[in-house]
């Protein structure tokens, strides 16, 4: 398994090619994007942030990295491996990108894991620059871009694989950068997911949104498949990782918080959906 470039690039205010020189994509137009002296790319034109500073900030960024650093989640990570490498005899070359990478740790999981007869073109791209900063620093292979996913800069059918894990996926921008036959792989949190911290911190909790089965205009549902397993958190600080790295930090009230601050350990349970979308 070799890690190649990924070069696919499309300028964020014009969508044409974009070609690397030296340290900077640069477009026809003369739109110019310098690589950051971490390695990675900013492809956020201002005009498209809807804050000064959008996506996760740097204390979520770092409590997302030492819980999933710490292996709470490589059931998840395994499963999503399975779902993209599933074809690995019949593809030699993939190019996959993460849309809302976080600070890169399942694209890194599947750095590790691909197929040894497989060459990898890897791009995680996240809204956050702290998490896509957090990301450059880690993990060296993949190309890191900070991106939205409602205008993803890729050109064309340029991909094997979109991944969006516990994100935003915006599906007319995933048909439009997957080539024909490629796939989106999505991972969703199920309606118990986390239900016991959920629980603690809320009063009482919201009926869970009925899933659709209906797969969005462009796409054939392929696979869907459920990860569901009990994990243990066992001490504080773990507690407090994952509270950070999800948006109940901000949902719920203070009482809520209170009582999860007193808790020295939890068992949880972790169920997440993964489907495989075609594109048509």
């Amino acid at each position: 398994m070799a890690i190649n470039p990924f070069e696919a690039f499309a300028c964020p205010l014009d969508g044409s090619a974009l070609q690397l020189n030296g340290r900077s994509w640069q477009c026809e137009a003369g739109h110019s994007f310098d690589i950051a002296r971490q390695g990675y790319v900013h492809l956020l034109p201002v005009q498209n942030k809807r804050s000064k500073d959008p996506g996760d900030n740097k204390e979520m960024v770092s409590a997302r990295q030492r819980f999933l650093n710490a292996g709470f989640y490589q059931p998840i990570a395994e499963a999503l491996s399975s779902a993209v490498f599933h074809n690995n005899d019949r593809e030699t070359t993939l190019a996959c990108l993460d849309a809302g990478c976080g600070e890169g740790y399942y694209m890194h999981y599947l750095a590790e894991k691909a197929p040894d007869t497989t060459d990898l073109s890897l791009v995680g791209l996240d809204i956050s620059k702290w998490a896509v900063l957090a990301a450059a620093k880690q993990y060296k292979g993949p190309a890191w871009v900070v991106g939205s996913n409602a205008n993803l800069p890729v050109l064309p059918e340029a991909l094997d694989r979109v991944l969006c894990l516990f994100g935003f996926p915006v599906y007319p921008e995933f048909a439009r950068v997957l080539r024909s036959g490629g796939e989106a792989v999505l991972v969703e949190a199920g309606p118990d997911h986390l239900r016991e911290l959920r629980e603690i911190i809320y009063p009482e909790l919201k009926a869970p949104k009925q899933p659709s089965n209906a797969a969005p205009d462009g796409f054939t549902t392929v696979e869907t498949n459920v990860i569901r397993y009990s994990l243990t958190l066992p001490n504080k600080n773990a507690i407090a990782d994952l509270l950070a790295m999800t948006p109940h930090l901000y949902r719920a009230r203070a009482e809520g918080l209170a009582r999860a601050e007193e808790l020295d350990s939890l068992t949880v349970t972790v169920e997440a959906n993964l489907k495989r979308l075609k594109k048509n």
